[in-house]
């Protein structure tokens, strides 16, 4: 997928206040932040580069690698994301569709961007579960966040 953007001042804080961790504490850092929403990624490697994380391991579908993504952009302190994490080869019947990515703003809810991005705002569990277990809550978003968007 590449290089993805981030709101750098939004998201998880991970990173200790007042301080600056060395670079393999901050990789440490986000690893474990990965790790706890349970993602099963093969040889991961994180690298950090001041505000920027590469990713790279085996995971076994495009929703996991999106997730990944996800979780480790929306941290506080990080604006770019590149990805080489590769999705292991499956025998799918057909295969699976890219997602979008949303940047919520202030004044989003689920069901405006479901309405936005789909042109129905019921469609907004779909949004809520292509971004478990990110998003507990549907109400509980916040801006500068990004959201997964699947394909219908």
């Amino acid at each position: 997928m590449g290089l993805i953007s981030f709101i750098k001042n939004a998201g998880a804080k991970v990173f200790g206040k007042g301080k600056e961790e060395k670079e393999a504490d901050r990789i440490e850092l986000i690893k474990s932040h990965i790790q706890r929403y349970g993602f099963l990624v093969e040889d991961m490697k994180v690298d950090v580069a001041g505000e920027k994380i590469t990713i790279a391991g085996k995971v076994d579908s495009l929703a996991v690698k999106n997730k990944i993504l996800v979780a480790a952009g929306n941290i506080e302190g990080i604006s770019e994301v590149d990805d080489l994490m590769v999705v292991k080869q499956a025998e799918v019947a057909e295969p699976e569709k890219e997602s979008r990515f949303y940047t919520v703003k202030k004044g989003d809810y689920l069901s405006k961007i479901a309405k936005e991005m789909y042109g129905d705002a019921s469609k907004y569990p779909i949004i809520f579960e292509a971004n478990k277990p990110m998003l507990k809550d549907p109400d509980l978003i916040y801006p500068g966040q990004v959201l997964i968007i699947p394909e219908l």
